[in-house]
Parts: C-alpha cells; structure tokens; sequence
C-alpha cells in the first residue's frame, strides 16, 4: 500500500486507512466482534496498516475491538498507524462534546488501556468544542506529544479559522474532514491544508453507503440507522443522485473497477483532495478489492468527466451540513 507522511510529523500512514465507525455499532445495526475482529485483521493482511476510531464508535467498543484484533494477531505494533481521537464523553442522553483538557487526560489513558498500546500515532480532537477555548485543548495535546504519548496531533472538522487559533499554541500535522465526490461542501477547507502544510483525512469516503451503488430510489432507513437524519438520503436530490451512481458505476466498469475503488481513487487524485482516504468496513468481504484501489490512479481529463457525469444530473454537490453529524457541546445537554 502506498504511504504519505503526515504533515511535518514522522508518521507515515497508508493511503487508505480502515474506517472503524460502523465496528462501534451504533447507528449502523449493532456489532458482531468477531466478524469485527476478522475484519481488522483482514485489512491487515491486505496491507492497511493506518486503522482510524474514536472512542464514540460504540463508546468505546471500536477501540476494544482493534485492541483484541491486533492482540490475536502476529503483526508488530510499530508497523501500524493506529488513529483516535478525544474531545467527546456520554450519557444516557447520547454523546456530546468535552475537550477539557483533565477530560483529555482521563480519555487518552482509557483510549491506551482499550488499544492495549502505550502510544497511540494520531491522536486527534473528534470535534471543536465551543464550551471550551482551543488554547486550553491544543496546549494539552502538545503536552501529550511532548511526553511520546502522542506520535502526531490532529484535529477532526474544525474549519480553518480554528486550524489558525491552534497553530498559535500547538503542532498540527492533520485534519480529518468529511468529503466524498457527492458531499464537498467543505472542499475549500481540504484546499486551507493543502496550502498549510496539513495533511488531511477523509471521512465519509462512500457517502454513507450511497456510493457503494446498493442502493435504489425507494430505499428507506430505520430510525437506529443515521441515513435516516441526513438530507442526502432524504431530500430532493436523493433520485437524481442514485441515477448518478448509477452512471458512475458504468464509468467505473469501463476502467476495470467498481464503484468503491472509484470513490476512493477519486478522493486520492482530486486536486484537493485527501491524503489519506477512510475505508470503512465491518466485515472482510467490505475489503474485496481495496488493493486495487491502491494501483490506479485518475487522470485529470477522467475526473473532468466524473464532474460531467455527476452534474448532468443535479445542479451542486454541496450536499450537506456537519450539523447532520455533530454532538452538542456540555451546555447543550
């Protein structure tokens, strides 16, 4: 698998990295640890070695299972890129935002004890939090990284400005953003770290499934399942973008590919794209072909004719909003 550094950091992840969101469970039907566990391990084998999670993922589940995954495997710790993040806490209420920074300290020692590792490569701040000031959070995060307990620091869906307010206290080397080739409402802010020296990850790499090609015009989502609260799948646009996948899967085909090497290929290749792209999986069969998504690459004349594709049926892909995805901050619950 091909590598990029990130950032000014030393760590070298994968370019693709296995996305551990829907392992958590929730929103997405529950877990299976074992197939969990498979999974891991099987993007191992195939040679992702950059896994990114988060406490939130089941509440700390997703970490448990990457943790027993690599226990119960025969590969070195110091080979593997392992990703998470902090900033968010629970209750019975749901998750919500907390990045101070004794909160920081309890989430970063429960986040080694799930991992079972004494480091952890890029440990990031899931989401800006309002009810706290970003000096405070970033000072700690240097603290962290000064101590070898942190290899690198990220931030996750903070806009530029706040990427500015960080960097007068505290390192950055990443930025995890949502973006796919039907949601790039915040393609300008992957252009910000292109220009600053920050490498970026992309979450939401299939558009929640949506670029998987699985799905029809009459599809309908249960209210566990978060497609069910987000406009891409509920508004307008929704036919006219499957009648959209639908001609992208036939543009794949053309190039010996499917639809999720595609997906992923284009957010490696666009202009302003990502660095690292996520691969998110809950079983290995969701692995099949992620290796060769890794040995082509995407011509500009061929992500011209993407666009093309994609805008002879809908008018902008500014689908969506980070309010569909993000928890309230401590003074909201």
């Amino acid at each position: 698998m091909k590598k990029v550094k990130l950032g000014r950091s030393e760590v070298e992840a994968t370019r693709i990295a296995l996305g551990t969101w829907a392992i958590g469970g929730t929103g997405w039907g529950g877990t299976d640890e074992q197939q969990s566990i498979e999974t891991i391990q099987t993007a191992i084998e195939k040679g992702i070695t950059t896994i990114d999670t988060a406490p939130a993922y089941g509440q700390g589940l997703s970490e448990e299972l990457i943790g027993k995954a690599i226990a119960q495997s025969n590969v070195n710790r110091e080979d593997l890129v392992l990703a998470t993040k902090a900033g968010i806490d629970w209750s019975d209420q749901g998750n919500y935002r907390d990045s101070r920074p004794e909160h920081l300290e309890e989430e970063l020692q429960a986040s080694l004890d799930r991992l079972q590792t004494d480091y952890v490569d890029l440990y990031q701040i899931h989401w800006p939090d309002t009810d706290e000031s970003i000096e405070a959070t970033a000072k700690k995060m240097k603290e962290f990284y000064e101590e070898g307990k942190i290899r690198a620091i990220g931030v996750s869906n903070f806009s530029p400005e706040q990427m500015e307010e960080w960097q007068e206290h505290a390192p950055l080397h990443t930025s995890q953003m949502h973006l796919n080739m039907l949601q790039r409402y915040l393609i300008n802010w992957f252009e910000y770290c292109r220009n600053h020296d920050i490498a970026t990850l992309s979450w939401g790499s299939l558009a929640h499934g949506m670029l998987t090609g699985k799905y029809t015009k009459d599809a309908t989502f249960p209210d566990d399942d978060l497609r069910s609260n987000i406009e891409l799948f509920q508004g307008d646009k929704y036919p006219s973008l499957i009648d959209a996948v639908d001609d992208l899967k036939a543009f794949a085909a053309n190039k010996d590919r499917n639809l999720i090497q595609l997906s992923v290929r284009w957010l490696l290749d666009h202009p302003t794209g990502s660095d690292v792209a996520l691969w998110g999986a809950r079983k290995p069969s969701q692995l099949d072909g992620v290796q060769e998504a890794d040995d082509f690459l995407l011509t500009n004349e061929e992500l011209q004719l993407i666009d093309g594709i994609l805008y002879k049926h809908v008018d902008d892909l500014d689908n969506g909003t980070l309010k569909e995805y993000g928890p309230p901050v401590r003074s909201e619950v």
